[in-house]
């Protein structure tokens, strides 16, 4: 018993407020009968419990979420993406088909009906239940695209175990349905616990999902990816319709206290977000329950990765322009002159100016950790592979005793930005995007950046438009996109339903423009040494293109990417799963 205690607590210190006795009464999990369970509100809460490990968290070592787009063209870690490069096999990513909980949440589901209890006593985890079955199934429909569908709770001689793929857009259906259900029964957030699923939460991730499987439909027709018949344009208004629906309960407004330079960067370096209405959900830690992590030893170094070149000039300059015709640009041949008259976001992002403290103690600075100079000396997790170090999620004092690697910074889950992109991209899609609309999102999230408001009418044709293709607003809309979630996990998935491999296939991501002059020492790319001094960290190769900039992957990856567009915009259904039921078929490119 202790140990199912132990689980609760570490995964979610929204129930430390509960009585631990009631847990320590309670049957395990894996042993429950209708005898003795299935009575009161409590045994729904405690049984939807264990469903939030689900959400994204930080795991013991690592980065969390804010490494997740070294699966993209945002970041470039020294363990390059098999996906991306195209050597995945039909044995990849088999453990994420998965049905064990939705199998779990079918039971409840089902049995909650059974019970003598009142509705509104039981309605927010019957909501939570929905959700978390959407969130299960989007997962899959995301990864494998087609799959089986099941609400029920089979037995052992049920028909659907040997059931067909179900079509995408039918899955879908269903997860905006239970969505629906969903936000029809959870509190809000202001009447809500905290660090559970609430009604903008719902709200949010529907809106996500219909973006989603609208784009694709849109951007995969006629491709073997494509669904019969569908173009996106019903999932487009959904999507728009649910961001709307949120954005008119006019509850929840972006964070911003009026300093452009530290209002983003303080939606991810905090130990406490509660007192932020932007951020919707949260997962919380604590040094004094043992729920720690341990992100600040990464923030605090190269961890291993670094951000690209194309997205540090994704950034726009100060005036609203980009930087291929902004005349405050100044150029990229230094840290200082890549920040200078940017965005301020940018400089929140990555670590850019000499001297700044990397730790802190009670505000003062830790002797030995200024930052000096990007870590592409450094071999291992400590290095960097771009000379752009990730900043974004530092909080410097957030260390605990007597492990100095212990952290409790706070993950946002979901926050209210997402939103009002998702909107803004929607319209856009839809082709009825007014100025109103972007005066409502993008020009909201620009003027919390500090940044100027972008008009409908009067933007400016950008030679570096990553879609030149498509209309300008849509350009812009996914630039803002890109940059206000950059590192957040969204990037990968936005590529694969813009059916972006054009960014990808046959391109290596680069870094920094490397000064010899300041890097005296370190080995290049043909083993010499820099200006004939000795090597740094012995058998530390720095790989520069024709034109001067870091290139990572140069050695490794000399044709670049490998993305089979024909193939990698899904993984393989597992083997195993049709050997046992033959009605499954392979996803294309796989047979």
């Amino acid at each position: 018993m202790k140990k199912i205690i132990y689980l609760i607590v570490f995964s979610f210190t929204v129930l430390t407020s509960c009585d631990l006795d009631d847990y320590l009464n309670k049957t395990p999990l894996d042993s429950i009968t209708d005898v003795d369970y299935w009575k009161s509100a409590s045994d729904l809460q405690l049984y939807v419990n264990q469903f939030y490990t689900m959400l994204p968290q930080f795991p013991s070592w690592g980065g969390g979420y804010l490494w997740d787009d070294n699966n993209s063209d945002n970041m470039a870690s020294r363990f390059y993406d098999n996906r991306l490069v195209g050597i995945n096999t039909v044995t990849t990513n088999n453990e994420s088909w998965n049905y064990s909980r939705i199998r779990s949440i079918n039971i409840m589901l089902s049995k909650y009906k059974e019970m003598s209890v009142s509705e509104s006593e039981i309605a927010p985890y019957v909501g939570e239940a929905y959700f978390f079955r959407a969130f299960a199934y989007f997962n899959l429909v995301r990864q494998y695209g087609d799959v089986p569908y099941v609400s029920q709770v089979l037995t052992p001689d049920s028909e659907e175990l040997f059931a067909a793929r179900t079509p995408r857009s039918k899955v879908i259906d269903f997860i905006l349905d239970d969505l629906t259900q969903a936000i029809e029964k959870l509190p809000s957030k202001a009447a809500s616990t905290r660090n559970r699923i609430n009604k903008e939460s719902a709200l949010l991730y529907k809106s996500r999902v219909a973006l989603y499987e609208g784009t694709w439909e849109k951007y995969h027709q006629e491709t073997v990816f494509g669904v019969k018949g569908g173009n996106g344009q019903e999932y487009l208004e959904i999507a728009a319709a649910a961001a709307k629906q949120l954005m008119d309960m006019n509850t929840i407004e972006l964070y911003s206290t009026g300093h452009p330079e530290v209002d983003y960067a303080s939606l991810f370096n905090r130990d406490d977000l509660s007192g932020i209405g932007e951020v919707l959900l949260t997962r919380d830690y604590s040094i004094s329950l043992s729920t720690v992590h341990n992100l600040q030893r990464y923030t605090t170094s190269g961890a291993g990765t670094g951000l690209t070149k194309s997205l540090i000039e994704s950034y726009l300059c100060e005036d609203g322009k980009p930087i291929s015709l902004s005349p405050l640009y100044r150029g990229d041949k230094s840290l200082e002159m890549v920040v200078e008259n940017r965005d301020p976001r940018l400089r929140q992002m990555i670590y850019w100016k000499e001297g700044e403290p990397r730790r802190t103690q009670n505000g003062v600075p830790v002797p030995g950790y200024e930052f000096t100079r990007p870590y592409i000396d450094q071999g291992g997790e400590g290095g960097n592979t771009t000379g752009y170090m990730l900043k974004k999620g530092l909080d410097t004092e957030s260390r605990g005793q007597p492990d100095p690697n212990a952290s409790e910074t706070s993950m946002p889950i979901f926050r209210y930005a997402e939103v009002l992109l998702n909107y803004a991209e929607a319209k856009a899609e839809l082709g009825t995007i007014t100025q109103n609309d972007i005066d409502l999102t993008i020009n909201k999230i620009r003027s919390r950046a500090g940044m100027p408001s972008l008009n409908l009418h009067s933007i400016a044709n950008d030679p570096d438009w990553q879609f030149p293709e498509l209309s300008p607003i849509i350009n812009e809309v996914r630039r803002e996109r890109r940059i206000e979630l950059a590192c957040e996990g969204y990037r990968a998935d936005d590529l694969l339903r813009w059916r972006a491999h054009h960014l990808i296939v046959g391109k290596r991501p680069l870094g920094y423009w490397f000064d010899k002059d300041f890097w005296t020492g370190v080995q290049d790319s043909e083993d010499n040494y820099v200006d004939g001094g000795p090597l740094l960290i012995p058998g530390k190769d720095i790989f520069v293109n024709e034109d001067g900039y870091l290139d990572p992957y140069q050695k490794n990856l000399s044709n670049g990417f490998g993305f089979k567009p024909d193939r990698d915009y899904l993984y393989p259904v597992p083997p195993a799963q049709i050997s046992l039921n033959g009605e499954l078929t392979q996803n294309p490119g796989w047979e």
